[in-house]
């Protein structure tokens, strides 16, 4: 008979790893929900044991309980590290490439009246925000310094990465030769195999540590876009519903939200989304 989740007995890893029992498998989805909005669904917990047990040794705790006292601490700076490790960072660039030519459109006649903000409101480790520049840059040509990008995570060591804009190149080889030689740098020496974005493109984005789940962000009004693609799945619809309702007046004059493909916003229709192409809103 299959154990539920409430008389499973406590998980192990190979080894002597410590035990991640039920309770302290609670206890984490009640801090990471504290801490950033996100659900964490049952069949997460081994895999939230496995990403734990390595900020255990990190600290030098032999169990789960003196590690979330640890991360429980009022001002814990282990709170940062804690959040990074139950966080999810799955990203390409041109991902859900339909997007970047709607936008591309969108920006054509603002930017002809006065500069565009762009959001990139969980850009992992930068592919995203940089996809969002060469398309600027291939499609407006000299408009495209009318065009601001901000990029932001919760996941400072993401961030880092997306900072550096430094890749495998098997990474990037999807985009092609030619945006390769005229958007990237290649490595040479202990660096062959890795490409650079070069200092035009990397100086069109702004990298931020932006929690959405905070109380304020520190992000202008009337955007022309905000880019929140497959992060809205980790939230209860109320935290998804709350953020949206914080994006809406940031869109205000006409400004787009593209969402990711696994998420699907038209119980709002009506409300405050209106739809106006694939996985792509317009508040009302």
């Amino acid at each position: 008979m299959t154990a539920t989740l409430a008389t499973a007995p406590a998980v192990r890893i190979a080894g002597s790893a410590p035990q991640f029992g039920v309770r302290s498998f609670e206890r984490v989805r009640r801090l990471i929900h504290e801490i950033a909005g996100i659900s964490l669904s049952d069949g997460k917990r081994t895999m939230v044991q496995n990403r734990l047990t390595k900020r255990l040794r990190a600290t030098g705790h032999d169990g789960f309980d003196a590690y979330l006292d640890l991360v429980e601490a009022p001002d814990a700076a282990e709170r940062v590290h804690f959040a990074n490790a139950l966080t999810t960072n799955l990203t390409s660039f041109f991902r859900e490439a339909h997007h970047f030519p709607i936008l591309v459109e969108h920006l054509r006649g603002r930017t002809a009246h006065a500069k565009s903000i762009v959001w990139s409101a969980a850009c992992s480790t930068g592919e995203e925000p940089y996809s969002i520049a060469i398309s600027i840059v291939e499609a407006l040509g000299e408009q495209a310094r009318d065009v601001r990008i901000i990029a932001s995570d919760l996941d400072t060591e993401a961030l880092e990465t997306a900072r550096a804009g430094i890749y495998p190149i098997d990474r990037a080889a999807a985009l092609g030769e030619e945006r390769l030689r005229r958007f990237f740098l290649r490595g040479d020496g202990a660096r062959t195999g890795w490409v650079k974005v070069r200092p035009e493109i990397a100086r069109m984005v702004e990298f931020r540590h932006i929690n959405l789940f905070d109380a304020s962000w520190p992000i202008e009004p009337s955007l022309a876009a905000i880019f929140c693609r497959n992060a809205m799945i980790y939230f209860a619809k109320p935290t998804q519903l709350a953020i949206l309702e914080r994006f809406a007046p940031l869109l205000a004059g006409g400004g787009l939200l593209f969402a990711g493909h696994s998420e699907n916003f038209h119980y709002l229709a009506g409300k405050l989304l209106r739809s106006c192409g694939r996985t792509v809103y317009r508040p009302l």
